[in-house]
């Protein structure tokens, strides 16, 4: 599995799609699960093309606070599994109760 968590000063963003960094977590699942952690800024804003860079990235998974519905759709056109509503977390705690199914995702922060 591969997590992609927009961040802002090492937490969650609650904004998507104009992050500045994406945390990209790397999980190998078994008993002990191994995490790799790699920061990458994404390309500058332009509508629709998160979805397409993030799957060129081969994320399988996006936990976000909050993300647009056309967002979302475009995501898991793409097979990419939306996680929306997380709290602002570090995205290691984030894939750790993600992993212990422990996540508990409010409602969506975004309003389009």
């Amino acid at each position: 599995m591969k997590f992609a968590i927009p961040t802002a000063e090492g937490k969650l963003a609650t904004h998507f799609g104009h992050c500045r960094n994406f945390a990209m977590l790397s999980v190998n699942a078994g008993a002990d699960p191994v995490v790799q952690r790699t920061d990458i800024e994404p390309p500058p804003h332009q509508p629709g093309l998160l979805p397409v860079w993030l799957k060129e990235q081969e994320v399988t998974h996006v936990i976000a606070g909050g993300l647009g519905g056309k967002a979302k759709e475009m995501l898991e056109e793409r097979g990419i599994h939306v996680l929306i509503g997380a709290p602002s977390l570090e995205p290691e705690e984030l894939v750790k109760l993600y992993l212990d199914n422990r996540l508990e995702l409010s409602g969506n922060a975004c309003d389009h």
